[in-house]
């Protein structure tokens, strides 16, 4: 077994407004181990980006804890870097200074970062467009120099929001099967959230199924797929029976919360 690297042990999230308090998340456990590829999924407004934003440090949990290799992580850090469904790219720089902007800030001298930086361009297979700026790219290239950007900066583990989310199909499954593959090489640990189940399997090593509001985890699943993904997996059998067993669950949720209403 390999060690934990994340570990959310009764995370609590509790908003407060003029019409009482709303529970977002409530004592949610999880784990992630060094290098594996974790999803999560969940029906819509059941707390998943509440749910990593809390782990990413950019929201306080109302109470339970974060631990990053055993020890507490309390807001913002490099150890944790995060990719957004919005690109989040400088307009006014090359895909080349974007890319060595986290760098820049660390002080890392220029030669240095310019050569690293180089590294993950080619990773997300960007050579040729170091000197383009973020309008000549299209939306599967901005994302991949929104993940070279975020590689480069060396985190611990990789934090995703719905990445993809506001791409194209085939744009979509392009950008699953390229981060399968850096994924594999670089043996980075990531937790990734989204909504679409087909992505979850096609990704995930692991799933966890969380339920409608109150976010919780409803249940965690091993996905048995070989190692290399690609879209030759959406027709296995292996494939169709865990996406069945996701669908289910989520179709009972939104059942139960349709009868709430």
């Amino acid at each position: 077994m390999n060690n934990v690297k994340l570990e959310v042990r009764d995370l609590t999230k509790i908003y407060t407004g003029k019409s009482g308090d709303v529970v977002a998340i409530d004592h949610v456990n999880l784990k992630v181990e060094e290098a594996e590829f974790v999803m999560i999924v969940g029906p819509s407004g059941c707390g998943k980006t509440t749910l990593i934003n809390m782990i990413g440090g950019l929201l306080e949990p109302t109470s339970g804890e974060v631990l990053l290799d055993g020890k507490p992580a309390k807001g913002p850090g490099p150890d944790r870097g995060m990719v957004f469904q919005s690109y989040s790219l400088f307009p006014w720089l090359t895909v080349q200074k974007n890319v060595e902007f986290g760098l820049k800030m660390r002080g890392i001298p220029a030669s240095k970062r310019a050569e690293q930086a180089r590294e993950y361009i080619k990773l997300v297979n960007l050579e040729g467009f170091e000197n383009a700026l973020p309008k000549e790219l299209s939306g599967g290239m901005k994302q991949r120099v929104a993940i070279a950007r975020t590689l480069a900066n060396k985190p611990e583990m990789l934090l995703m929001d719905e990445p993809f989310g506001a791409l194209d199909a085939q744009t979509r499954v392009v950008m699953q099967e390229l981060l399968a593959k850096i994924s594999r090489e670089t043996k980075t640990t990531i937790l990734f959230i989204t909504h679409d189940i087909d992505e979850a399997v096609l990704l995930g090593q692991r799933i966890y199924v969380m339920s409608r509001r109150p976010g919780t985890i409803k249940a965690a699943l091993d996905v048995n797929l070989p190692p290399e993904r690609s879209h030759e997996c959406f027709v296995m059998p292996e494939f169709l029976e865990t996406k069945k067993k996701i669908m289910d669950m989520l179709w009972q949720e939104s059942q139960d919360a349709a009868m709430d209403r």
